[in-house]
């Protein structure tokens, strides 16, 4: 990944430029907000850095980014009994806005793969058994 080409913004002052992990942080943190969306799918090298307790809040997020655009591919875990197409969409929504908000870019595409369903558990409840006290 590079950087964004220099000329991206100019000021009087100098120019900005916007890392893609900054894109692709905006983008995870976008995708996880959706209702429906379990999280993110980030491959064997993602597992590993979840088991050693580092939060990588661009995992499963893939930019290109240009001078004037972006193209975001995302790898989601879906809740089961959600329906799939409605939570794709409400992710290629939220991600094309949030980063155009916050960064001015014009989102070309954001490719949704879905991984994943996960299935909500319940948690059960111990039932303690009730052993009669032998000794009064």
């Amino acid at each position: 990944m590079t950087m964004i080409a220099a000329d991206y913004e100019k000021t009087e002052m100098g120019t900005i430029q916007i890392a893609p992990e900054v894109i692709e942080i905006i983008a995870g943190m976008a995708t996880i907000e959706v209702p429906g969306v379990a999280g993110m799918s980030g491959g064997f090298a993602g597992g590993i850095a979840e088991l050693l307790g580092r939060k990588n809040l661009s995992k499963g997020v893939k930019v290109e980014v240009g001078q004037r655009e972006a193209a975001v591919d995302v790898s989601i875990v879906i809740e089961f009994g959600t329906r799939i197409p409605e939570v794709a969409s409400g992710v290629q929504l939220n991600v094309k806005n949030a980063i155009e908000s916050m960064t001015g870019l014009s989102v070309k595409e954001v490719n949704v793969h879905i991984h994943d369903v996960i299935f909500k558990t319940v948690e059960k409840v111990e039932e303690t058994e009730v052993v009669p006290h032998r000794v009064k």
